[in-house]
């Protein structure tokens, strides 16, 4: 039995959500491809004037954060210096402190009030975009000067009308948004890494360390 008939047998609860995952992707591509662009076009402009990209998010977008964060501080698939991102959603100390203090809601604001500067951008990841905390981290951002980038779905919610940009996934799937998510934050972190260091950055595997 071969790869492809014994994957085909199996029960389709198993294989039709990559089928689901195709058809979300290929829909992004055709309705978000220009906001996918305007997102890449600002990273790339935030790390060459000098400034930080800034990521935030709940559950499993807070995992995302992290993630994404860590693929411009040490690399993606090219050899190249350190870009400057940071993930707010790893500092115990402070995340505990505020919500205890302040309340949760306050637990990204906070943080972008004191790191954020002009020329900054803060990338908010949300499958509802209706966080609380996330939208007024939007707002602080908005007060420092710093730009704006929501990946989003469910049309978006609260969060949509407060960023600079809003990707909109079409669809009310949490765990198909939040894949397609960290892709679009792969595909802006590989333009970045091709925009600022081209073919004189010495490529190699992803995924780090074997």
């Amino acid at each position: 039995m071969t790869g492809r008939t014994a994957f085909s047998s199996l029960n389709p609860r198993l294989t039709d959500p990559l089928g689901e995952l195709a058809d979300l992707a290929r829909a992004v591509a055709d309705s978000c491809g220009a906001e996918v662009a305007a997102y890449a076009d600002s990273a790339v402009r935030t790390l060459a004037g000098g400034g930080k990209l800034l990521f935030c998010g709940n559950g499993g977008s807070a995992a995302d954060a992290q993630h994404l964060a860590a693929e411009y501080v040490v690399r993606m698939s090219r050899n190249r210096r350190a870009l400057a991102a940071v993930a707010l959603t790893t500092d115990t100390s402070v995340l505990t402190a505020c919500a205890n203090d302040r309340g949760y809601e306050e637990v990204f604001a906070r943080q972008v009030e004191a790191l954020g500067r002009p020329g900054d951008l803060l990338v908010l990841h949300s499958t509802s975009g209706n966080s609380s905390n996330l939208i007024r981290a939007a707002r602080a951002a908005a007060a420092a000067g710093v730009r704006t980038v929501g990946v989003l779905a469910m049309g978006g919610g609260r969060l949509r009308p407060q960023v600079d940009i809003a990707i909109v996934l079409p669809t009310g799937s949490v765990s198909r948004a939040q894949e397609v998510q960290l892709a679009i934050g792969h595909i802006v972190c590989r333009h970045v890494e091709e925009t600022l260091f081209g073919d004189g950055a010495q490529t190699g595997s992803e995924g780090k360390s074997p």
